[in-house]
């Protein structure tokens, strides 16, 4: 797997855990506030959209995983 696709596995998996998180009706619900977590993965998928510049990319680029 490259660089991008590790982004959209992670981005996919932490929305569908904070919504878990912070949906009131769902069975693991904790708390609102874990909605707030999905606000930000949205916003940083967001901002590298336009800037290109991703944490996650940068972590994984040193650790060895494949740009392409």
């Amino acid at each position: 797997m490259t660089v991008q696709r590790y982004i959209m596995v992670f981005a996919g998996l932490f929305v569908m855990l904070s919504l878990a998180f912070g949906v009131e009706g769902s069975p693991l619900f904790v708390s609102k506030w874990a909605l707030a977590f999905t606000a930000f993965v949205g916003a940083n998928l967001f901002q590298s959209g336009f800037t290109n510049f991703c944490p996650l990319g940068i972590i994984l680029k040193k650790l060895g995983v494949p740009e392409a």
